[in-house]
């Protein structure tokens, strides 16, 4: 786990608390906002896990400990006033109490932008991992494993090289949406963000 801040700077209000943002580490998506107090973000550094307070309860709360759907931290860090603390985690099910993925829905993307419809697929395969909707092919493809996921990259791949070498430019875009998708199902498997894909374009780019 990266800590990139000393526990003790920690701003609380004037009840003990602070508000925690917790954040999928790999598709970045915002999966519910908490509340720790300083008992509450010790457990979290020292056990990473979410640890959180509850405030209708007034007690401490261990995320996932009655529904399994515990959430590993990968980061934490804060806000520059240091009165936010941003933790970035690996779920192990839904985020929300109500089954969902996360606790913030119909999210508003940016129009416009080029990529745009990578960031929501990969969020919506992040949903499906952790929610496994029955019926759905991302489920199934979770469910069946890493094996059956490299087939399917495999398979789209092979198709790709066809449509390319049938010179069809509507065969190639579609192998290919089908090959981008199955990726990001292989990335999420693998718990490898898009971003760091990404970043590894962009450093190859400089050189």
């Amino acid at each position: 786990m990266k800590l990139t801040f000393d526990p003790a700077s920690v701003k609380y209000d004037e009840k003990g608390l602070v508000p925690a943002i917790v954040q999928d580490a790999v598709s970045k998506e915002v999966l519910t906002l908490a509340y720790m107090n300083k008992e509450s973000l010790e457990l979290t550094i020292t056990r990473e896990e979410t640890w959180f307070y509850s405030r209708s309860r007034q007690a401490l709360w261990h995320k996932g400990e009655t529904s399994g759907h515990t959430q590993k931290v990968v980061s934490l860090s804060y806000d520059c006033d240091a009165d936010a603390i941003l933790v970035q985690v690996i779920p192990a099910g839904p985020a929300c109490h109500k089954g969902s993925y996360s606790c913030f829905e119909g999210v508003e993307w940016e129009a416009g932008h080029r990529f745009e419809i990578l960031n929501r697929l990969e969020s919506l395969i992040a949903a499906r991992e952790a929610e496994r909707p029955e019926g759905a092919y991302t489920t199934y493809l979770f469910e069946k494993g890493l094996d059956k996921i490299l087939k399917k990259v495999g398979e789209e791949a092979s198709e790709v090289i066809i449509a390319a070498k049938n010179r069809s430019a509507d065969e190639l875009r579609y192998e290919t949406a089908d090959l981008f998708y199955h990726l990001l199902v292989l990335l999420r498997e693998a718990k490898l963000p898009l971003d760091e894909v990404l970043r590894e374009l962009e450093s190859r780019h400089g050189k």
